[in-house]
């Protein structure tokens, strides 16, 4: 299972809004997705990755369940 929750606690110790990612071109669809632990493109998750100056092991986590 795909968890998003890393992305989450990220953003809030590094204070960055949701309102800065739909400002950068993060779609409000797009962030309904992540609070859903549902899948997202290679494309978004790079897109992410540049506007919160971080790697993918910032922003997901594979789970077991």
């Amino acid at each position: 299972m795909i968890d998003y929750s890393p992305m989450w606690e990220y953003m809030s110790s590094h204070n960055i809004s949701q309102y800065y990612l739909i400002k950068n071109g993060i779609d409000t669809k797009t962030l309904y997705n992540l609070k859903r632990n549902k899948n997202i493109t290679l494309l978004t998750l790079e897109k992410l990755c540049r506007l919160i100056h971080c790697t993918p092991n910032d922003i997901v986590t594979f789970t077991n369940e």
